[in-house]
């Protein structure tokens, strides 16, 4: 996405406990709408919400065919857990999505599912995944973004021997259609995280909820923007809110309260079963006229063309 001071909204569809056909069709009603400029799906293996037996979809499986059914909406996953995937593999997986999509991926990553969610937890030994300490896992997140954007821009192959990636021979072919690479979303809210925000996002995303909290976690990254010397406005801010079909006017105040705070990417989270018009509904009741001036994004950006940031 651009980096802009406008507002620019979102969805997301947890792919968990619905049907591919109903996340294709609130895709492709918010493809039409220009007060909606992005979704997003979620990564993870297995439900964290409703029948813990019940259908949950791989995220980047899954957004590559969303991809393919869409022409205008940026699209991304919120976030990829860094604990899943080998960096380079997963730098292949993303170069494909931003090629399907002619150039429409915001790469989002992050550590991976806390320690203390016992449903995200289980995923992890139900698919031979390690879980690592925090500590591993913040690590290995500051050195996956490193080898990823290298594999996306450098034309030669490289070796990388870090303390959590090993790499002989690493080479992308192709490249992503953005250059010089898909904007880097990265997801969290610990200090350790924003310091790896710091040094490698274009956006940086925390779930909503105490916006105090979101406010002083913003203020926490930018010490750490000054510490390195970035400038801070260089990373566009974007904020999780919950939705309520019966209740939108706390998802409007909270909307409210976070553009007053400086975010500029609102991510609105749909929970499911999605009603008959769902996306027409956001942008309606809780987008309206705070997302004047969207219209411009309703022409696709031509491919290569790269979103602002770093």
């Amino acid at each position: 996405m651009p980096h802009t001071t406008r507002p620019r909204f979102g969805i997301m569809t947890a792919p968990q406990q619905v049907d591919y056909h109903d996340l294709l069709r609130v895709w492709r009603e918010a493809d039409g709408l220009a007060q909606i400029e992005h979704a997003w799906l979620f990564d993870h293996l297995m439900p964290i919400g409703g029948d813990p037996g019940g259908p949950a979809f791989e995220g980047w499986t899954l957004l590559s065919a969303l991809a393919a059914q869409t022409r205008r909406l940026r699209l991304g996953v919120m976030v990829t857990s860094n604990r899943f995937r080998p960096p380079a593999l997963l730098a292949k997986i993303a170069t494909t999505v931003d090629t399907v999509s002619g150039g429409r991926l915001d790469f989002g990553i992050g550590v991976g599912s806390r320690p203390g969610h016992p449903l995200a937890r289980r995923e992890y030994a139900a698919h031979g995944l390690p879980f690592h300490s925090t500590a591993h896992a913040v690590g290995s997140l500051a050195e996956a973004c490193t080898v990823i954007r290298r594999l996306w821009t450098e034309a030669e192959p490289f070796d990388f021997h870090g303390e959590y990636v090993q790499l002989t021979g690493a080479f992308g072919n192709p490249k992503p259609v953005q250059r010089p690479h898909p904007p880097i979303l990265i997801g969290g809210r610990s200090s350790a995280t924003l310091r790896v925000v710091a040094e490698h996002a274009d956006l940086w995303n925390i779930p909503g909820g105490d916006i105090d909290d979101v406010v002083r976690r913003s203020a926490l990254l930018d010490r750490y923007c000054a510490e390195i010397g970035r400038d801070p406005a260089t990373i566009t801010r974007s904020l999780h809110l919950p939705v309520d079909y019966e209740r939108p006017g706390p998802t409007r105040d909270a909307i409210a309260a976070a553009l007053g705070s400086g975010f500029r990417h609102i991510v609105l989270a749909l929970p499911s079963p999605y009603p008959a018009g769902a996306a027409r509904w956001v942008a309606e009741e809780l987008i309206g006229d705070r997302a004047r001036g969207a219209a411009d994004a309703a022409t696709p950006a031509p491919p290569g063309s790269r979103p602002g940031g770093r």
